[in-house]
């Protein structure tokens, strides 16, 4: 692996999750794999769990982490080719970024879209200015549409759970359903878990959401759509609750349905299906504090969950 961006860079999906769960059964089993190497967390965003949870898996393997929040302790970094650097912008990628290259054998990378424009948000160019100009392996810890630690972390808890059941029932039933929320939030963290799910390919997967929030084929592709939510939690064994903002008339927010808030009459209609959200969460608005506190939720596992991913991670860029 060299560098861990998408799904595209996992590779097998189940062998990156048998690594984490042996990691979680043996976290030091590879203390020193990373001895001596240095791995720069870089956030032009805040972050917690995926911050926290990387700088502990480093550590597990023996790498040295140092933290850096760009928006707050560094220069404004310019990334537009050709760029007149007459505005806010004080220092450009292209200089910086190799730099960073020759202090850190990794580079973790978070940025943000600005669900202003879709072109630019969509071409990600942030995290593609540091992969082109680094010149050491770049992975993401969320980008302006993607977060795959996140989503390797889901199929880990997914798939920890079903063994967990040791049950040799047919393919799951996997719900990603809309959840409401006081401001649009990006599509990050459900493009990613519909890409990965799909890729998968080992349960059957239905997304819900009201009319007007359909999210980017490209990500969808392969899943069951459906407006109808009563309709797609029927028989659900995982439900992942998660808001985002519209799509094709971008970055907007056109309602706030409390309807769509998951609660214990809806969880009703499922499997005793497990729930998951990646966290932070509005209680009462995307989730009801009787599923979050219930047995049912796993949310705490899967943030738990986060180091055992991050680790897997790096240990494959680390063997590469």
């Amino acid at each position: 692996m060299t560098q861990f961006i998408s799904v595209q860079d996992a590779g097998n999906i189940n062998a990156l999750v048998k690594k984490a769960l042996d990691y979680k059964a043996n976290p030091l089993m590879d203390q020193l794999l990373g001895k001596g190497k240095r791995i720069g967390l870089l956030f032009l965003n805040p972050s917690l769990r995926t911050r926290l949870s990387t700088q502990v898996a480093a550590s597990n393997l023996g790498m040295e982490a140092i933290v850096f929040n760009v928006d707050k302790e560094g220069w404004a970094l310019e990334f537009e080719e050709g760029a007149i650097m007459s505005g806010n912008t004080v220092e450009h990628i292209k200089d910086a970024a190799p730099i960073l290259g020759q202090y850190f054998d990794v580079l973790a990378i978070r940025t943000f879209p600005s669900l202003k424009n879709r072109e630019d948000d969509y071409s990600e160019m942030y995290i593609n200015q540091f992969i082109k100009y680094a010149g050491v392996p770049v992975i993401s810890l969320e980008s302006a549409t993607l977060h795959p630690l996140q989503s390797l972390t889901d199929i880990i808890t997914i798939q920890e759970e079903i063994l967990a059941q040791k049950t040799s029932a047919s393919r799951p039933k996997i719900v990603l359903t809309w959840a409401p929320h006081i401001k649009p939030l990006p599509q990050c963290v459900a493009n990613s878990f519909a890409q990965w799910v799909n890729a998968w390919g080992e349960a059957d997967f239905v997304i819900t959401h009201p009319e007007d929030y359909e999210l980017a084929e490209q990500f969808t592709n392969g899943a069951t759509i459906t407006h109808h939510q009563d309709e797609a939690l029927q028989n659900a064994d995982f439900v992942y609750v998660k808001n985002w903002s519209t799509y094709t008339d971008y970055g907007k927010m056109y309602e706030n349905n409390p309807a769509w808030m998951l609660t214990n009459q809806k969880l009703a209609l499922t499997n005793q299906a497990k729930i998951m959200h990646c966290l932070p969460v509005r209680r009462n608005i995307e989730l009801s504090d009787e599923i979050l506190d219930g047995s049912n939720s796993l949310v705490t596992k899967q943030a738990g969950n986060r180091v055992w991913a991050a680790q897997s991670v790096l240990s494959a860029i680390l063997n590469s």
